[in-house]
């Protein structure tokens, strides 16, 4: 069965940031924004990374990332997905993200993990002419990478 992306994208015409996931989680999908799943670590690292408290509230995430210029959405429009198991994607359809590339100075793109970043690169890339830095996943499913070696290498999103 066919899952369409229900989030808008987060950004302004100040954001100079792009944060890509893959498709949004059951969880984030039932919530209506990015990184629901209270195990996922995406709101820890970049509280961490701009040393500030983790927020807990929509507006309170909305706020931190438009207050670093930052802008999150994902490569993929809709798909095929078995919950929320980045595995099982199949019939990926990516999202346009001319709708924030024409309004914000995008300066980096960066994607969270290896799903993103194999999506953005074979339906993204050559549409925007820009390459995407991978960053290790978020996700608890990447067990390997402990917060503070997530928060090490997401300091890179602090560049501008």
């Amino acid at each position: 069965m066919i899952v369409n992306h229900p989030i808008k994208p987060l950004y302004d015409k100040n954001s100079k940031i792009l944060i890509l996931g893959s498709f949004p989680s059951v969880k984030s999908r039932e919530e209506m924004f990015f990184y629901g799943h209270p195990q996922n670590r995406f709101w820890k690292v970049v509280s961490a990374v701009f040393e500030c408290d983790t927020p807990t509230t929509v507006d309170e995430k909305r706020e931190l990332l438009l207050s670093k210029h930052i802008a999150l959405w994902d490569v993929i429009k809709s798909c095929e997905i078995v919950g929320s198991s980045d595995s099982s994607i199949k019939n990926v359809v990516a999202n346009d993200l001319t709708q924030i590339l024409s309004v914000a100075d995008i300066k980096r793109i960066f994607v969270n993990g290896k799903t993103a970043f194999k999506y953005y690169n074979k339906y993204i890339r050559d549409v925007v002419n820009r390459e995407a830095v991978c960053l290790s996943s978020t996700s608890p499913a990447n067990a390997m990478w402990s917060v503070d070696r997530l928060v090490e290498q997401w300091k890179i999103i602090r560049s501008l």
